[in-house]
């Protein structure tokens, strides 16, 4: 007898159409691409032109902090998104839960576009813009897990770690596009327009983006893990509480092993945007063209990480990304102070190929970590805490940093979350062979 309060009584046409991981892969590659391209272009934003935009009676140094302050309240929206989104997909299913955070982040991210400059609303353009950012972080708090779930849950044994990579691989999709973007723009449009109104075409143009997403998902079935514990009738009544009470050790330390990730991609990306530009005065078309460049750093390393991590272990691999990372914080920027466009590129590149050594297995890694009753809840809540630690502060830290004590600070920082993150994988259990149906 099936129970009537069950959430997940699928359809038998459902069940019977099992999804080929093609489409799965495809499913959760376009929706983490679309959601990190709207996520991305809020950052790339704020580092050149929201604080003249939204906060243009401030100074420049002012302004800079008041913008990424801004872009840092979505970090902190994130883990809302989880609990909220790791609820129902808990309780009624990752495909419908992945539905609405796409559009919960598509939205926003058009309104931004749209939303009126300080001059003409005032100071209420700059809290309009808080609150549309917001939610642009619990949408993205809500996607990730989903998406990692989606792949995970559907891919074979011993094949989890490669599957997995495909909503890993969004992030370096999403910025080349969104960096992309507002390159091309940048490239046609005279300074004085970019500033005035060609930023706002990557954030209207993700519109469409989004319509392709809400597409593909539409398409692809439940996964066979969470049917399995619906039809058992296994699913948490309240899946967050539930998480606190057993498992808050396993988000505590997924959120740490998350810090290094968070803190190489932002800093290189939105930090140094912002300090080639202002402090260097590196041309900004010259700086967004050798991030784009270096984000493919990125792709590169979590392709071979999350492939590898199958063969190898999530740990080793993770490891070996974090003890990495603790060295590039002495490099880094002592590369880029040369103002070499190669060696800043590689200062870049650097960066991001740590970041996707220690990124490419976490989408098989956290939801390892956590039994399929609170296995949306989990992954998505230590993904978005280590975004809270990780993410949110490094722009404004940085900032903070090279004023008062100079740039080589802001490298001593990357290697102290380093050796935070290489303490908490230390501290967890090996994944790989973790059986995910229970």
């Amino acid at each position: 007898m099936q129970n009537p309060t069950n959430p997940t009584d699928v359809p038998a046409a459902e069940n019977s159409k099992p999804t080929s991981m093609r489409r799965v892969a495809v499913a959760s590659l376009i929706g983490t691409t679309i959601e990190f391209y709207d996520f991305y272009a809020y950052g790339i934003a704020a580092a050149l032109v929201l604080n003249t935009a939204f906060f243009p009676e401030l100074s420049d140094t002012a302004g800079t902090l008041a913008a990424f302050s801004t872009y840092a309240v979505a970090f902190a929206a994130r883990p809302i998104g989880a609990i909220i989104f790791g609820h129902w997909g808990d309780r009624i299913g990752r495909k419908a839960v992945l539905i609405a955070s796409l559009l919960t982040m598509g939205i926003a991210t058009v309104l931004i576009g749209l939303l009126p400059g300080y001059e003409t609303l005032g100071i209420w353009a700059a809290a309009i813009l808080v609150v549309l950012r917001f939610l642009q972080g619990v949408g993205l708090g809500g996607e990730w897990g989903g998406a990692a779930l989606l792949a995970t849950e559907h891919a074979p044994e011993g094949r989890r770690g490669f599957y997995a990579m495909f909503p890993q691989l969004g992030p370096s999709i999403g910025f080349i596009l969104a960096n992309g973007l507002f390159l091309i723009v940048r490239l046609n449009v005279s300074e004085e327009n970019f500033a005035s109104w060609g930023w706002r075409i990557p954030f209207i143009a993700s519109l469409a983006l989004v319509v392709v997403g809400l597409w593909v998902r539409v398409t692809v079935a439940e996964t066979p893990a969470f049917k399995k514990a619906a039809e058992s009738d296994k699913l948490s009544r309240v899946p967050f509480v539930e998480l606190l009470q057993r498992e808050w050790k396993h988000v505590l330390l997924g959120a740490g092993v998350m810090m290094l990730q968070y803190t190489l991609f932002y800093t290189a990306t939105t930090y140094c945007l912002s300090y080639g530009t202002k402090v260097l005065g590196i041309p900004q078309q010259d700086m967004l063209l050798m991030t784009l460049l270096a984000v493919l750093a990125l792709a590169a390393g979590t392709i071979a990480s999350a492939t590898l991590s199958d063969r190898l272990g999530r740990k080793k691999v993770l490891v070996a990304g974090a003890a990495a990372g603790v060295i590039w914080g002495f490099v880094m920027f002592p590369l880029i102070n040369t103002e070499t466009y190669f060696l800043v590129w590689l200062a870049l590149a650097g960066a991001l190929g740590i970041m996707g050594v220690t990124f490419g297995p976490m989408a098989a890694y956290l939801p390892e970590l956590f039994p399929t009753r609170l296995r949306y809840s989990g992954a998505g809540l230590a993904y978005s805490v280590g975004g809270i630690l990780g993410g949110s502060l490094p722009p404004i830290v940085a900032t903070y940093l090279n004023a008062n004590f100079g740039s080589y600070t802001v490298g001593l920082y990357i290697s102290f979350v380093g050796l935070i993150s290489l303490a908490c994988t230390l501290a967890v259990r090996e994944t790989k062979d973790t059986d995910i149906s229970v």
